[in-house]
C-alpha cells in the first residue's frame, strides 16, 4: 500500500515543479499577455502555504509588473492593449496576488506592498456590489500591517479607522472578513491616543465596538475570544472615558444586550483566568456606562432554548469579582509580605495586581449600590433567593478585604492605594450595612481611619469613605458600642481618636470648599459626626485644644462667605458644643486663637439665633433640631462668652 502512495507523491511534486517552471517562463516573458497568462496560472496552481515558489514567481514577475496591473484595475493604467472591459478581471487577479505574495514576511515588509496600502484602500471604497476580492484586500492589509511598523502605519494613515467602522456593519458574522477586520484593529490601538481618539475616532471607534459586541454575543468559536481581548483592550486604554461618554449616546440598546449575553457566557464556562477577568473588564466597563442596572436583564446564550433568568449576569459577575479579590488580595499580600524586597519583578507585580484589583473593586461596590437601591424601592426587581444569594456573597467579600486590611495592619502598613482602596469598599459597604461584620470593624475602625493613599501626606479620603457608617453608629448610643475598648485603643481613646480625624476631615473639606470644589454630602456628615461625639461623654476641650481652635477658625471662616443657612446652622451647633468645654478668656489666652476670630464666631451665633421666632424661614424650619441645640447651648455658656452674648443683643 505504501509504494502507491509514495509514486503518487511523487508524481504531484513532479507536476507541481512543471507547473512552476511554466509559470517562470511565462512570468519571464517580454509580452503582458505572457505575464497575465503567468499570473493565472500562479492562482490556480502555486498552493498559499509554498512560500519559497511564492518568493520566486514574485522575483520572476517583479514589482513593477504588479504596479501596473493594480493601477489598470482601477482605471489609471494600461497593462495590455485590452479595453477597459477587462478591468474587473485585473484588478481581481492583480489583488488576488498581492495577498498571495505578502504571505511572505520579506515580501509583505518591503517598501513595494507598503507603497500600495492607499490604493488598496481605494479598492475597498469603491463598493461595487458582489466584489469579490474584498476578502483578498482585507488579508493584505493584515499581512502588510503585522509584517513592519511602517505597514501598521501606513494602514492607520490612510485612513483604516474610518474604513472599518464603515465596513464593519455590512460584513457577515463569524466570517473570514469580520476576523481579518476585527485583527486589523487590534494592530491599529497602538496607533490611538487619548488626543487623537477625541479629535478624530471617537465615533468610529464607537461603531466598531457596538459591531464587535454583536461577535462577543452570538459567535461560539476562536473570533469570539478574539472579540473578548478585542474589546478588553479598549475598555482598558487611556480612552476609554472618552469612549463611555460617546457610547451612552447611541440609541439602539442591542449592543448592551450583546455585551451581557457575551459577559455571561464566558464567566459560566470554562476559560483560561485571564479571560474571565477581560469579562469583568467588560461589566466594569458596561455598569459604568449604562447603570447598576445592566447588570440585570434577560440573557440570550446561544443553543439555550429556555429563556435564562434576568439575575443571572449579577450572580455570575459578583461570584466571579468575589473569587478575584479572594486571588488577588493573597497574591499581593504574598508579593508585598513575603517575597523577596530586591527582585524588580515584586515591584511590577504588585503594580500589576492592584490595577487588577481596583477593577474587581469597582464592580463590587456598583453591585453594593445596585442591591441597596433595589431594597429601598418597591417592586423588588430580584426575588428573595438572589438578593441572599447577593448579601452572602457581599459579606464574604467585604470579609476577605478585612482580613487584607488586618495583615497590613499586623506588618505595619497604612500607606498604598490597595489599602485606600480596601477601605474605600469597606466604607460602601457599611454606608448601607451598619451593622455588618461589627466586631471586625471595630477591632479595625482606629487603622482604617490612619490609612494614607499614596500621595496624601495624612488620612483624608480613608475617613471620607468611613463617615457614613461612622455617623449612623454614632447617632445612638447604643450604636456607640462600636467605639468601645478594642483594637488596642481604650474606649475614650479610640473616641478622641475617631474625633479627631474627624475634625481633621472637616477642615479639608472646608478648605475645598472655599476652593469652589463642593463635597457638601461629605461636609454634612462629618458636622453630624462631630456633633454625635461632642455630646458623648469623656471628650474635653483639653483633650487636644489646638484641634478644636483650629476647627473653630475654620467655621468661621468658611461661615463668613457664605449664605446657606444649612451651614451656618451646623457650623453654629458645633461651634455650640464646643463652647460647653471651655469660656471667652480661655479661648483668648489661646496664642493661636485671635479677637477676630472670636468677632467672626460671634456673628455666627447671632445670626443662627436670629432666625428663631414666628416668621422663620422654610429653611430655618428644616434646621430646627440645630437651632434648639444652639438655643439651649448658649443659654447655658451665654455668661461665660460676653462678647457673643454682646452681639446676640444687638
Amino acid at each position: 500500500m505504501e509504494e502507491p502512495q509514495l509514486l503518487q507523491q511523487q508524481e504531484e511534486e513532479q507536476s507541481q515543479s512543471v507547473s512552476l517552471q511554466d509559470c517562470l517562463k511565462l512570468l519571464k516573458g517580454e509580452q503582458d499577455e505572457q505575464r497575465l497568462a503567468g499570473l493565472l496560472l500562479v492562482t490556480k496552481s502555486c498552493k498559499s502555504d509554498d512560500l519559497v515558489s511564492l518568493r520566486a514567481i514574485y522575483d520572476a514577475v517583479g514589482p513593477h509588473f504588479l504596479d501596473r496591473l493594480l493601477r489598470t484595475g482601477l482605471g489609471k493604467g494600461v497593462v495590455s492593449s485590452g479595453s477597459g472591459e477587462n478591468r474587473d478581471a485585473y484588478l481581481q487577479l492583480s489583488v488576488s496576488v498581492l495577498s498571495a505574495f505578502c504571505r511572505v514576511s520579506e515580501i509583505a515588509s518591503s517598501k513595494e506592498m507598503v507603497s500600495k496600502v492607499p490604493m488598496i484602500f481605494e479598492v475597498m471604497s469603491m463598493n461595487r456590489s458582489g466584489m469579490p476580492v474584498l476578502e483578498e484586500c482585507y488579508e493584505f492589509l493584515y499581512l502588510v500591517s503585522t509584517a513592519s511598523e511602517d505597514g501598521l502605519t501606513a494602514v492607520y494613515e490612510s485612513g483604516g479607522i474610518k474604513l472599518l467602522a464603515h465596513q464593519m456593519s455590512a460584513l457577515p458574522d463569524g466570517s473570514r472578513l469580520m476576523e481579518l477586520a476585527t485583527k486589523l484593529v487590534q494592530l491599529m490601538l497602538k496607533k490611538l491616543s487619548q488626543g487623537i481618539v477625541e479629535n478624530d475616532h471617537l465615533s468610529e471607534l464607537s461603531v466598531i465596538v457596538t459591531k464587535i459586541a454583536r461577535q462577543f454575543a452570538l459567535l461560539q468559536n476562536a473570533l469570539k475570544f478574539e472579540a473578548l481581548h478585542l474589546l478588553s483592550a479598549i475598555f482598558s486604554s487611556e480612552y476609554s472615558t472618552l469612549l463611555h461618554d460617546a457610547l451612552r449616546v447611541i440609541q439602539n440598546e442591542n449592543w448592551s444586550n450583546h455585551m451581557r449575553d457575551g459577559v455571561a457566557t464566558i464567566l459560566q464556562n470554562r476559560v483560561a483566568p485571564a479571560e474571565k477577568f477581560e469579562a469583568l473588564i467588560l461589566a466594569e466597563s458596561m455598569v459604568s456606562i449604562k447603570g447598576e442596572g445592566w447588570l440585570i436583564g434577560q440573557i440570550n446564550l446561544p443553543n439555550v432554548q429556555d429563556p435564562t433568568p434576568a439575575d443571572r449576569c449579577l450572580l455570575l459577575v459578583l461570584e466571579s469579582s468575589r473569587v478575584e479579590v479572594a486571588v488577588l488580595l493573597n497574591e499581593l499580600a504574598y508579593s508585598k509580605y513575603e517575597a523577596s524586597k530586591s527582585s524588580s519583578s515584586t515591584a511590577e507585580t504588585i503594580i500589576s495586581k492592584q490595577q487588577k484589583v481596583t477593577v474587581v473593586f469597582s464592580l463590587v461596590e456598583k453591585i453594593i449600590k445596585l442591591i441597596s437601591n433595589i431594597g429601598e424601592t418597591e417592586g423588588h426587581v430580584l426575588d428573595e433567593n438572589t438578593f441572599i444569594k447577593a448579601i452572602n456573597g457581599l459579606n464574604e467579600t467585604i470579609g476577605v478585604v478585612l482580613e487584607y486590611l488586618q495583615d497590613a495592619k499586623e506588618h505595619g502598613q497604612k500607606v498604598g492605594n490597595d489599602l485606600l482602596a480596601s477601605v474605600r469598599l469597606v466604607g460602601s459597604y457599611l454606608a448601607e450595612a451598619p451593622v455588618a461584620c461589627e466586631d471586625k470593624i471595630t477591632e479595625l475602625l482606629g487603622y482604617m481611619l490612619s490609612v494614607e493613599g499614596e500621595h496624601e501626606s495624612s488620612p483624608f479620603y480613608s475617613v471620607c469613605f468611613l463617615l457614613p457608617m461612622l455617623c449612623q453608629k454614632t447617632m445612638k448610643i447604643e450604636g456607640c458600642k462600636l467605639l468601645a475598648s478594642s483594637g488596642g485603643y481604650k474606649a475614650c481613646e479610640l473616641k478622641i481618636l475617631v474625633l479627631l480625624q474627624v475634625v481633621d476631615c472637616l477642615m479639608k473639606l472646608i478648605e475645598q470648599n472655599r476652593n469652589e470644589v463642593e463635597n457638601n454630602g461629605c461636609i454634612f456628615l462629618a458636622c453630624d459626626t462631630i456633633m454625635n461625639l461632642l455630646k458623648m461623654e469623656q471628650i474635653t476641650f483639653s483633650e487636644d485644644e489646638s484641634t478644636f481652635i483650629s476647627l473653630l477658625k475654620a467655621l468661621a471662616l468658611w461661615t463668613e462667605k457664605t449664605n446657606d443657612q444649612s451651614f451656618i446652622m451646623l457650623a453654629s451647633s458645633i461651634c455650640t458644643l464646643i463652647f460647653d468645654m471651655t469660656s471667652e478668656n480661655a479661648l483668648l489666652n489661646h496664642p493661636s486663637f485671635s479677637s477676630s476670630c472670636l468677632d467672626s464666631l460671634s456673628r455666627l451665633i447671632a445670626r443662627s439665633l436670629a432666625s428663631w421666632g414666628q416668621d422663620m424661614s422654610d429653611a430655618a424650619k428644616a434646621d430646627m433640631d440645630l437651632l434648639e441645640i444652639v438655643t439651649a447651648g448658649y443659654s447655658r455658656w451665654a455668661d461665660r462668652f460676653p462678647q457673643i452674648q454682646k452681639a446676640v443683643g444687638r
